[in-house]
């Protein structure tokens, strides 16, 4: 993650179900289904004026490490996110164990 997006506070927006990341005026998101223990991601978003600076990844880092914290099992819907966990496979010990989308060698 970038130097300038690691200070910034992630938000759990459960009126919108978001994962939320506010930069300056901009924001990024990620959408989420959520049960007890378990989430789904489904979509990560940001202003255009975003693009390109490394903020999905702060998003989804931020994200993940909340899920870490918080004991959920993880359902990465998003293709970003889905991306980010081929490339880290570290954050594979989060995905629930019925996800078929990665192969589970914890």
């Amino acid at each position: 993650m970038k130097e300038e997006f690691i200070n910034l506070s992630l938000t759990k927006n459960d009126q919108v179900n978001h994962f939320e990341l506010h930069i300056g005026e901009y924001q990024a998101f990620i959408a989420f289904k959520e049960r007890p223990t378990k989430i789904w991601l489904i979509h990560t978003e940001s202003d255009p004026q975003l693009a390109g600076q490394g903020v999905a990844t702060a998003i989804i880092e931020k994200t993940l490490q909340y899920l870490k914290e918080h004991h959920y099992t993880l359902f990465p819907l998003c293709p970003l996110v889905y991306a980010y966990i081929k490339k880290h496979p570290e954050w594979k010990e989060i995905i629930d164990s019925s996800f078929e989308g990665f192969e589970q060698d914890k």
